[in-house]
């Protein structure tokens, strides 16, 4: 156990880490850990791969993704900044070499290959594309003759083409989504609100006109007609469930499922344990997002205030949409259970996120002091 009396910077993280945040996070990582069991043995037999193939490669990917989400808390907010200006240009570069060298996948080009592994950029755009443009507003906010929300706006645009040039539909609504909420919080006008509001609404009508697989999509949720296979399949692990489930190792239906160990995960986990477990895993995402959110109205300083809130926010969505789509609420996306569904990219990506939270998250009781003298004597809280 680290004294509180004891200096250094192991013992200032660990007394000023947030310790719920970072529970809840590995709690997360374990579930994801276990349900792979009970997931991924059938999707490798049918791959004529060893049955646990897929559940090694999960255990290789969290020794590294929790490394990186404790190597990341230990940041400044000043230095998640400059992490995430970093991370945002590298990913965004990635993103246009696969945009024309990427593998296509399911008429898709979302991968690009480094080392010998396959990455998803995407996917460690999204937390670093939150923070900097948390910055972005919260200069506008501090200097309002800084055009931080008009920068913010123009890089929103540059992510939204290249995630539609993918395509990845499911991504740019989450993002949209995230993007928007943090606006939201950044006072944006009503004027602004409208107009954004409206060209989400006609960008949904273009992408359901001209890409097909858009359109196949919906019209499959709407109509139920067409291939709806393996969403209906996963509906009916769920309701094989039942309350309690079928027992560890005991699910039949979920052998069928093509993606039963990514994106539905959630019924596998519905059919072997139960709608009670599958209620805990959603509480502890309304937990997360909560805890989340009530930090970042309790901050005084704009940029923390305006990241904790959109880094919640993006865990909190992408867990609703995949769930939803679980659930047949909304239609097939192809989106992960953050830190439960297996994928490489997206088990680290995500824990650059939680690592982003827990540093801005710390607490740091000589720089509240200051800002607590600054706010008493007018003088305001100064920039990070």
């Amino acid at each position: 156990m680290v004294s509180r009396a004891e200096r250094g910077p192991v013992a200032d993280w660990f007394w000023t880490i947030d310790r719920f945040f970072l529970a809840t996070f590995i709690l997360l990582m374990g579930i994801g850990f276990m349900l792979s069991f009970a997931a991924s043995p059938a999707v490798a037999e049918r791959l004529n791969l060893d049955s646990f193939h897929f559940v090694k490669r999960h255990a290789a990917f969290l020794l590294p993704s929790l490394g990186v989400m404790i190597a990341i808390s230990f940041l400044t907010p000043r230095q998640v900044r400059r992490t995430a200006m970093i991370l945002l240009i590298v990913s965004l570069a990635m993103m246009v070499l696969a945009l024309f060298f990427g593998a296509e996948v399911k008429g898709s080009r979302r991968w690009i290959s480094l080392a010998g592994l396959s990455i998803q950029p995407s996917e460690f755009m999204k937390p670093a594309f939150v923070v900097v443009c948390a910055w972005l507003f919260s200069e506008h906010a501090r200097q309002p003759e800084i055009p931080g929300n008009l920068f913010a706006i123009l890089l929103f645009g540059i992510v939204v083409a290249l995630l539609v040039a993918q395509p990845d539909l499911g991504q740019t609504i989450l993002t949209t989504a995230v993007w928007g909420g943090m606006f939201f919080m950044a006072g944006m006008p009503w004027l602004w609100i409208i107009v954004l509001g409206g060209s989400a609404v006609g960008g949904l009508v273009v992408a359901y006109t001209l890409l097909p697989h858009v359109a196949g999509r919906i019209d499959r949720f709407m109509t139920g007609e067409g291939d709806t296979f393996q969403v209906d399949t996963a509906l009916q692990a769920i309701i094989r469930g039942d309350w309690f489930g079928q027992g560890p190792g005991e699910g039949i239906i979920k052998r069928i499922i093509p993606d039963s160990h990514t994106d539905f995960i959630f019924s596998v986990a519905a059919e072997e344990f139960g709608i009670v477990f599958c209620m805990v895993i959603v509480l502890i995402f309304a937990f997360l997002v909560m805890r989340g959110l009530s930090h970042a109205f309790r901050e005084r300083n704009d940029f923390t205030r305006f990241a904790v809130a959109g880094l919640v926010l993006q865990i909190g969505i992408q867990s609703m949409i995949n769930i939803g789509v679980n659930l047949q609420l909304l239609p097939a996306k192809g989106m992960t259970l953050p830190l439960i569904s297996y994928g490489g990219s997206s088990m680290v990506a995500i824990c650059v996120t939680a690592g982003f939270i827990l540093a801005l998250t710390r607490h740091r009781p000589e720089k509240r002091a200051v800002e607590r003298s600054l706010f008493r004597s007018g003088m305001g809280v100064p920039a990070e």
